[in-house]
């Protein structure tokens, strides 16, 4: 009867200390179960943090693959960036004083930034690192993936130009062999349509998001050189 009373409470205890997790990752009980880069380790519930400072990798590699950041990955929903602040760092983003969440749908892609670039205003950007949407199977948080990049999804956020864009990953992937928008819609029927109607309508029908198409990889390449020389400049 002892080790059943023991084995009880023990048991509750667990529940409990699961519930207090779960209220401080912004009740999302299974925000602890989403893997992370193996480069990087856990400083607490809400930073993952590396050697390297990420925002050093080069934007492009040699062989024409771009790098892309994974902050969020596909089917998640906290919303995770690098860190301004510490490049080596990625962080839970708060918001109104709680870990940001979509409440929406999770992301149907991976979704993370492109290290090595910056786009002002003045040429469409926000300042920031590129976004990119990586199309396949679910990258680990804070993972550095090799990518192509395929087109670009124009968007307004807000008034404000907020493009994104769409790539695949380069490697080990269903959608590794895809080169262009128009072979995406081809061999995958539906997906650039399940990724404009997401972004349009994750933040909700007041949310601002507005989209304005896809372009073809020639001219997300654009976006992106443009990007990676302003960086450099800004440096």
């Amino acid at each position: 009867m002892k080790k059943i009373l023991t084995f009880s409470a023990a048991a509750s205890l667990v529940v409990l200390s699961g519930a207090v997790n779960a209220n401080a990752l912004g009740g999302l009980a299974f925000s602890g179960t989403t893997p992370h880069a193996a480069a990087m380790t856990v400083k607490d519930d809400f930073t993952l943090v590396g050697k390297a400072d990420l925002m050093e990798l080069k934007a492009i590699n040699e062989d024409g693959m771009v790098n892309a950041i994974i902050e969020i990955p596909a089917g998640t929903s906290a919303k995770w960036e690098v860190s301004k602040e510490d490049p080596k760092a990625v962080y839970w983003e708060y918001k109104n004083g709680q870990p940001r969440v979509v409440n929406y749908l999770g992301y149907p892609g991976n979704y993370g930034a492109i290290p090595g670039t910056a786009l002002p205003k003045e040429l469409g950007g926000d300042g920031d690192p590129l976004d990119v949407i990586v199309l396949g199977q679910a990258v680990p948080r804070g993972e550095v993936a090799s990518v192509r990049v395929i087109g670009v999804l124009k968007m307004l956020d807000g008034g404000e130009q907020d493009d994104k864009l769409i790539a695949v990953l380069a490697n080990d992937s269903p959608f590794s062999h895809i080169e262009s928008m128009a072979q995406l819609d081809e061999e995958y029927p539906g997906a650039s349509q399940i990724i404009d109607l997401w972004f349009a309508n994750y933040k909700g029908p007041d949310g601002g998001m507005e989209g304005l198409g896809f372009e073809d990889a020639e001219s997300a390449h654009k976006v992106l050189n443009s990007a990676a020389a302003h960086f450099e400049a800004s440096r």
